[in-house]
């Protein structure tokens, strides 16, 4: 019988300030710079009202008749799963100018810490699909901590592209929508993710200022933590590059 090996998991390799930052992030084990109340949430969110209970696609998985399966039987359901709610989305964007996550980590950090998850990647926005009350523990996970800077990043489920290469003139990213915005030094957003007002303004604190934002981004940037400035990063890119280049991740393939 084949014993389960004990191992300790290596996320990212690399020993500058940007490769520790990435590693927090895949290991879920973030600092928490600000609590958001589950109606402040679900009000950004805005698939429901904080007081509806949550719509579901079907019945739940104990009341309804099943066929056998023994993956059933191995895979326990999701709270969401298992109540039968629906697939709702949520989508940040995250600033080029060295903005805490980015796309790519994001769902790095979703599909590594989470189930049931469906990804979507772009240069400047993710979305992650998951059922409804999963996504809220989801969202509410990476809007309280240092994932999101609030002054750098934004939940927008419309009018996404491209205002990642965009500061306004008090540093916080440009949002067409202006979903949220800096007043008296905290940043509130008084529209939900698609840009429908909302009864209340959600405040996400201050800003990280950008020495903080600096120290804490995964972002490589020839003015901050240039990339080739980490040999064991650039030695692991070049050997995923090689085994995807010359063998396409094969299984035949030996001496990975």
């Amino acid at each position: 019988m084949l014993r389960p090996q004990r191992f300790k998991p290596q996320y990212y390799p690399g020993s500058t300030s940007v490769a520790k930052n990435r590693r927090r992030h895949m290991s879920n084990k973030m600092d928490k710079l600000r609590d958001i109340s589950n109606e402040d949430l679900t009000a950004i969110l805005g698939h429901r009202a904080p007081w509806m209970v949550y719509p579901n696609t079907h019945p739940p998985l104990a009341e309804i008749y099943e066929p056998i399966d023994p993956i059933r039987e191995v895979v326990e359901p999701t709270p969401g799963a298992a109540a039968g709610d629906r697939i709702r989305p949520v989508e940040f964007v995250d600033s080029m100018y060295n903005a805490p996550s980015t796309p790519y980590w994001r769902s790095y950090h979703a599909a590594i810490n989470f189930r049931g998850v469906d990804i979507g990647v772009e240069s400047g926005r993710q979305t992650v699909e998951m059922r409804e009350r999963d996504l809220e523990e989801y969202a509410k996970r990476v809007s309280e901590t240092e994932m999101t800077d609030w002054g750098l990043s934004g939940m927008r489920s419309v009018s996404s592209q491209g205002h990642s290469l965009r500061l306004q003139m008090d540093g916080t990213m440009f949002d067409m929508l202006d979903r949220r915005r800096l007043e008296g030094g905290i940043i509130v957003m008084d529209k939900d993710q698609g840009g429908v007002p909302i009864d209340r303004a959600v405040n996400f604190g201050k800003p990280m200022t950008e020495a903080e934002a600096a120290k804490r981004t995964t972002i490589y940037r020839v003015d901050n933590v240039p990339f080739r400035s980490d040999n064991e990063v650039i030695e692991h890119v070049q050997r995923i590059w090689e085994l995807r280049t010359e063998w396409g991740f094969q299984p035949k393939v030996e001496d990975i």
